[in-house]
């Protein structure tokens, strides 16, 4: 296996003319025959979008014996090749043989048509997600798919109503879910050891930006038209599909056509935690005032029970900071702070309100693909977290205060506001269920 990401990085410069499809030759005594699922309990998968966020999949899959990646996709030739290789390497030493069975693709419906795949995961930009998750979900295929879950709220919908409609099980990246930090904090306010809430304070980034980079040649090896799919046509530059695809994250986040910025990005963490502290997993706020307009001087969700939620204000080092009327829990990655602190060291009762307990996000997901049963973050949940960060944007957008009926998702009164819970896609690309 290559040993550091600066070698993957420099095999990956140094190019590969060679063709891109490569013929299924599984060796029988690791994998089984071609066309065939992996045998026992092995998870035969898919890897659509090969850049740096699924390198730690691919990474953590390659690491695993229960799963088989069978084929790959990608629109940049050279960085197909390369995880290829290093696909190839990996099981050719595992099992003693030459491996050169990793199928290649630069179109993911081929990839989605092979009858030898099981599952799929989805690490492309989020204006590709509800396209490629849902037509693998009518493939037959599980799907774990990277957060942002979607470009819009009718995406994020679609894709939750194809899950439920052919029984697919699905996961959405959003791992912090299954970090015990912020389950533990979660279940604190949950079962009320804070008092009832008074605001809960979530620090991500900003709203998006239009795209106005100057146009770059296109590099030979990418097709981006492909690349772009349903957004809109714009001139090829690097810093939305860099080259040195694993040194750093492109910058395609920050920009409208193809995620929503900051807001998006890591809110689709961080207000995941919120919504799942506040027990809103299918609900959702029913205000959402700009600054302009809160008393909070911050964008601010207001749920039903009068509860508000703002966009910043977490203190210290949290990224979600749970504000009681009797005590404070604040929560990031690596870091739990109660106030009171012995909150921190709380024992559960037989009494107590437990979550949803998961120990690994991919794992949780394979034993999904086994079992059936349904994962951490589903489909559902992830709509309830995209609607959250949506609405954010929205409210930035048109600046006014605005009222949300979670039931019915929809703006209450607001023709304009709701012309953008969809966005057009651009020919020939379009979302059928």
């Amino acid at each position: 296996m290559i040993s550091t990401r600066r070698e993957f990085v420099c095999r990956m410069a140094a190019g590969a003319a060679a063709a891109v499809a490569a013929p299924v030759i599984l060796p029988s005594s690791a994998f089984g025959a071609a066309g065939q699922s992996a045998p026992g309990n092995r998870v035969a998968i898919g890897l659509i979008g090969m850049g740096k966020m699924m390198w730690g999949h691919l990474q953590g899959c390659l690491g695993r014996e229960d799963v088989q990646i069978v084929a790959i996709c990608d629109v940049e030739r050279n960085r197909l090749k390369v995880c290829q290789d290093l696909i190839a390497e990996t099981y050719s030493k595992r099992f003693g043989q030459a491996y050169k069975g990793v199928a290649v693709h630069r179109d993911f419906r081929e990839l989605l048509a092979r009858p030898d795949i099981d599952a799929v995961m989805i690490a492309t930009p989020t204006n590709w997600h509800a396209i490629q998750a849902v037509e693998a979900m009518k493939a037959g295929k599980d799907v774990y798919c990277e957060k942002p879950l979607a470009l819009t709220i009718r995406e994020a919908q679609a894709i939750a109503e194809a899950a439920r409609r052919y029984g697919r099980i699905f996961q959405v990246g959003s791992q912090q879910r299954s970090d015990y930090n912020f389950r533990f904090a979660c279940e604190l306010v949950r079962n009320g050891a804070i008092g009832k809430l008074k605001v809960v304070h979530v620090n991500v980034g900003g709203p998006a930006e239009e795209c106005y980079l100057p146009a770059q040649p296109v590099p030979e090896s990418l097709d981006w038209d492909m690349w772009l799919g349903p957004a809109p046509m714009r001139p090829y530059n690097a810093e939305l599909a860099p080259q040195d695809n694993y040194a750093v994250f492109p910058n395609w986040r920050h920009y409208r056509d193809y995620c929503n910025g900051g807001i998006y990005d890591f809110g689709a963490h961080h207000f995941d935690i919120a919504q799942w502290g506040l027990g809103m997993d299918g609900n959702g706020p029913v205000e959402i005032r700009p600054p302009a307009f809160s008393e909070h001087k911050r964008l601010t969700f207001v749920y039903a029970d009068g509860t508000p939620m703002t966009h910043g204000g977490a203190s210290g080092q949290a990224a979600v900071e749970f504000v009681g009327e009797s005590g404070t829990v604040r929560v990031n990655r690596g870091f739990l702070e109660t106030d009171p602190a012995e909150l921190i060291r709380h024992k559960w009762g037989a009494n107590d309100l437990r979550l949803y307990e998961s120990l690994n996000h991919l794992t949780n997901w394979l034993e999904g693909v086994r079992t059936r049963r349904p994962c951490i973050c589903t489909a559902d949940v992830g709509l309830s977290t995209i609607t959250v960060c949506s609405l954010a944007s929205i409210a930035y957008r048109l600046n006014e205060p605005l009222k949300w009926n979670p039931k019915a998702m929809n703006f209450v009164d607001n023709p304009s506001a709701g012309r953008l819970l969809s966005r057009g896609m651009r020919a020939p690309w379009s979302l059928t269920v």
